[in-house]
């Protein structure tokens, strides 16, 4: 007899408590709302999914699913209709009263996520599709058993993920960091017990992330690198480190969070068409 497995992700209908302005890039959004006492999170690099109402809607538009079928329900609605669906990182989720928090990395009126985050008020609704059990396949920072060191790199879009990170690591772990942002205001405070040092890069005034990394002198042992952000140059990170460095393959992480010159919808129909 086959056993079914309930999927560990449900849809939240969420308000927004609260939003402010931390960077000239970033936007710290709070939501509320009583089903919040359900979510969970792994903490870390942790990824949810966040729906945006189109121009006109109070709401987005969602499936008549509670998460556990989502997404060929999603898909079967009218794309010009359905809520906007963009990927983001739980900044954190917290007890009494619930909240979560999700940072924002806007960049004018480009995408609908910037569009929405810059206009966030108090009441504004949105939809999210979150973890409900805190062991979860939606993220990605797990270093193996034996690792002596981490190394971290990042531009703007993966900086919750990196803040989240951070705080969770154990009391003293060495962590060599290379954080790329817009402009010298984005640089925020990123509390952790870790022995972290972190290296911030100003775009166009500092060198990139994989000059940067590939100039500095590394500390010895067993590594492991979590490498987030756009595609090209987490390639070429990933490239130096196994490459030049001789990372074990296994023990680096990379993640494209997004790609020059393409949309989260046109990346969505080229999976869907592969």
């Amino acid at each position: 007899m086959s056993t079914v497995t309930a999927s560990p992700f449900r849809f939240f209908d969420l308000v927004v408590a609260a939003a402010e302005r931390l960077s000239p890039t970033m936007i710290r959004v709070v939501f509320a709302g009583p089903a919040l006492a359900r979510m969970e999170s792994a903490g870390r690099d942790q990824r949810i999914k966040l729906f945006f109402p189109h121009p006109g809607q109070d709401a987005p538009v969602m499936p008549n699913d509670d998460g556990t079928n989502w997404y060929p329900a999603w898909q079967a609605l009218d794309p010009e209709v359905r809520g906007i669906m963009r990927t983001y990182t739980t900044r954190s989720l917290t007890r009494d009263p619930d909240r979560l928090v999700v940072d924002f990395a806007v960049h004018g009126e480009g995408g609908p996520g910037s569009r929405w985050a810059l206009r966030a008020a108090p009441g504004d609704r949105l939809c999210v599709l979150a973890p409900v059990v805190a062991e979860n396949v939606a993220y990605d920072f797990r270093p193996p058993a034996g690792t002596d060191w981490m190394l971290v790199t990042a531009d703007e879009t993966a900086l919750p993920a990196v803040a989240g990170i951070l705080a969770a690591l154990p009391v003293g772990v060495p962590v060599r960091a290379w954080i790329e942002v817009a402009y010298a205001g984005d640089r925020l405070a990123l509390p952790t017990p870790a022995d972290a040092h972190v290296t911030w890069l100003v775009r166009g005034t500092d060198a990139p992330v994989p000059e940067a990394v590939a100039a500095a002198e590394l500390p010895g042992g067993t590594p492991y690198a979590w490498v987030a952000g756009e595609s090209a140059t987490v390639k070429a990170v990933r490239r130096h480190l196994v490459r030049e460095r001789g990372f074990d393959r296994g023990a680096v992480t990379f993640t494209g969070y997004w790609r020059r010159g393409t949309t989260e919808d046109q990346l969505l129909a080229s999976a869907e068409n592969a």
